[in-house]
């Protein structure tokens, strides 16, 4: 195999999958290109807009920066996995449609991947809280107000609490 190219074995969306890939290749590119995980978006490629983010060991991490090499042992979640057994959306993803939190939709499965990863704590975040959570993420289209309140219904209805008036 020479230096260039290595095994790699991780769990991609609840599947153990073995790879061999170059050592250069992001994440982000091998998601795409051996996978056809579309969900996972190329934006900036230098970590800026958040387009791209998948959840590795339970964090949030732009792919694009993260070298496929280093996906060896790891468990990745990609937008893809957060669909229920018969394709039904996942809470956070209704609350986005919901709350017209789409626009273009470039943007939005880093924004709900990232989401995925907040609302995983179990915990209650202000609206400041929450803007300083998804500031990873750019979004040209909607202006953030309805992604954050997609944010908070979701958050809310986890928790077992009615969301206050705006």
């Amino acid at each position: 195999m020479g230096n260039q190219y290595k095994l790699v074995k991780y769990n991609l969306n609840g599947k153990d999958v073995e790879q061999i890939v170059d050592v250069r290749a992001s994440l982000t590119d091998m998601l795409r290109n051996d996978f056809r995980m579309t969900s996972v978006k190329k934006g900036c490629e230098v970590g800026e807009c958040g387009a791209c983010t998948v959840i590795i060991n339970g964090e949030a991490f732009n792919s694009c920066i993260y070298l496929a090499v280093w996906a060896d042992g790891k468990k990745i979640r990609t937008l893809e996995s957060l669909l229920g057994p018969n394709g039904e959306l996942s809470d956070i993803q209704q609350a986005f449609i919901d709350e017209a939190a789409i626009q273009c939709g470039f943007c939005t499965p880093g924004f709900i991947m990232s989401s995925w990863e907040i609302l995983e704590s179990g915990k209650e975040y202000t609206d400041a809280e929450l803007r300083k959570l998804l500031s990873g993420h750019l979004c040209r289209c909607t202006g953030y107000e309805n992604i954050i309140r997609a944010v908070k219904k979701t958050m809310y209805k986890r928790l077992g609490k009615e969301m206050p008036e705006a």
